[in-house]
């Protein structure tokens, strides 16, 4: 496939994927344990979304210095305290951990407020209540789970049950390893994360179900040949798409990543 004079891809690829599975294996491998490592012992970093707390956004006029607004704060002892630029040098974006009650979480943003002065413009501030938080946890895992497991049976009815077995391992793999990616950065894990978790669920299985369609159009055609000639055969009339997909993805993911600012960071980096 060419774009202007440019090939991609060039034409009747004959590319020994099977051949080549046990170094996909072993990089799978890699990646599986170093996801379950981290996990297992750093866990993921919870934004206040799971974890409970404040949420304090403000603007000003000019660039705010965000160590001197952390030393302002450091003085409340207020626990888990995080500052970050949000979209520009004039914005900066609060986060406060739980503090134990609604009661103790109100009485922290009035003190914050008070130290920070009112020459800064709050544009947000939002309480999550550490019940809150673990709810919205469960129901993200939940969210997750379901929407993996329809994948499989969405493959299932479509084409027969080895290929939903091999969507939901290859779903669930992509699904573990940027989780993991989340763990082992320790990148904030909140709603977004959540929703960029799906969106590469959904985006891996729209890949697999192409190359699926194949194999299942090309063992219509060729009962008695081979397995790994059908798949490769496979791969390789598919790749073009593949390849054409993943570049038109990244030339509007990559600007997110670069230039979106913190809030998208975490979202365009999945």
């Amino acid at each position: 496939m060419s774009f202007r004079g440019i090939r991609f891809v060039p034409d009747g690829t004959r590319i020994d994927f099977v051949r080549q599975r046990f170094i996909a294996f072993a990089v799978t491998g890699i990646l599986i344990a170093a996801s379950l490592g981290s996990l297992a012992l750093q866990g993921l970093n919870l934004g206040i979304d799971f974890s409970g707390g404040i949420l304090i956004e403000v603007a000003a006029d000019e660039p705010i210095d965000v160590a001197e607004m952390r030393r302002r704060i450091e003085p409340l002892q207020l626990g888990d305290v995080s500052l970050q630029h949000f979209g520009s040098p004039e914005q900066v974006l609060i986060g406060i951990g739980a503090q134990g009650s609604e009661e103790a979480n109100a009485e922290a943003l009035r003190a914050v407020r008070d130290v920070l002065g009112e020459e800064l413009e709050y544009r947000r501030t939002e309480q999550v209540g550490p019940k809150v938080g673990a709810e919205l946890l469960r129901d993200g895992i939940i969210a997750t789970v379901l929407a993996v497991l329809a994948i499989g049976a969405y493959v299932y009815f479509r084409f027969e049950w080895q290929f939903a077995v091999s969507a939901l391992v290859a779903t669930a793999h992509d699904v573990l390893v940027t989780v993991g990616l989340y763990s082992v950065l320790q990148l904030e894990f909140s709603l977004t994360a959540v929703a960029a978790v799906l969106t590469l669920a959904g985006y891996s299985v729209n890949d697999t179900v192409v190359v699926f369609d194949r194999i299942r159009e090309l063992l219509r055609r060729h009962k008695a040949v081979d397995m790994k000639w059908i798949i490769n055969l496979s791969v390789n009339q598919t790749l073009s798409r593949t390849v054409m997909t993943s570049v038109t993805t990244l030339l509007a993911v990559v600007p997110l990543l670069l230039f979106g600012g913190s809030a998208l960071f975490s979202f365009s980096l999945a």
